[in-house]
């Protein structure tokens, strides 16, 4: 299971890297999951708001290792994703398994917080290789150019039962990206997949956990289950 945080708009880079760093040494958990702490490796997504082009980071260590030295310190955005990795399954480490996922065939960007060990039957493959990739391209087939909320949601109402914990995801496009925010049912932690928002006139952030580094918690709002949230984005500078 793993940790997400988005922030799109204007804002402090080493802050929303910070608070992925607190969420993955499990500093600000607090949930109903025994997990807390999520060493396998990181990754991250932005945009430049010059260009619109966008950017990708992935790292198989810790994010408490492997932040200080990135890229990524100096970096100037109005879009900044990030994933922190905690394997559900020992053997799928490394950077094969590292979010954001990529595909050659498009330039989405895929992220995932959740195991969805039945999505591949959908797919009519006869067993899973890496669920978050199976779920990426289920959800999003190459050659997408959009999530639409009620097209998602009837897909993810059509996997089939057995196992699966949360659909939660941030799917980014050179146009946008998009918050899914979905769990089955019989999911035995929904504190645990809840994402969490605040919003000020600069920023809107989007994550696993409350971090009360960025916020205190009565800023925070739980978002509300079963919705893709979208957010465009502007077709020109804004940093």
């Amino acid at each position: 299971m793993c940790r997400m945080i988005l922030a799109s708009g204007s804002f402090d880079v080493a802050d929303i890297l910070a608070a992925a760093v607190t969420m993955s040494r499990g500093e600000s958990a607090d949930h109903d999951n025994a997990t807390v702490c999520h060493a396998h490796g990181w990754g991250v997504v932005w945009r430049d708001g010059r260009t619109g082009e966008l950017g990708c980071h992935r790292d198989v260590r810790p994010a408490w290792q492997g932040v200080p030295d990135s890229p990524l310190t100096d970096l100037k955005t109005d879009f900044l994703a990030i994933h922190v990795r905690n394997a559900t399954l020992p053997e799928k480490q490394g950077l094969r398994f590292t979010h954001p996922l990529t595909r050659a065939a498009d330039d989405w960007y895929f992220m995932h917080n959740g195991y969805m060990p039945t999505v591949h039957r959908l797919l009519g493959m006869e067993h899973s290789e890496f669920d978050s990739a199976e779920y990426f391209d289920y959800l999003i087939p190459p050659g997408t150019a959009a999530l639409g909320e009620e097209v998602v949601l009837e897909q993810l109402r059509a996997v089939p039962p057995g196992g699966s914990t949360s659909g939660n995801a941030i799917a980014v496009h050179r146009r946008g990206a998009s918050i899914v925010h979905w769990s089955p049912g019989e999911t035995p932690t929904p504190r645990f997949f809840t994402l969490h928002e605040f919003v000020t006139p600069k920023v809107h952030v989007v994550s696993s956990e409350r971090v009360p580094a960025l916020a205190e918690p009565p800023l925070w709002r739980a978002l509300a289950p079963g919705r893709v949230l979208t957010l465009p984005f502007p077709p020109r500078e804004i940093i």
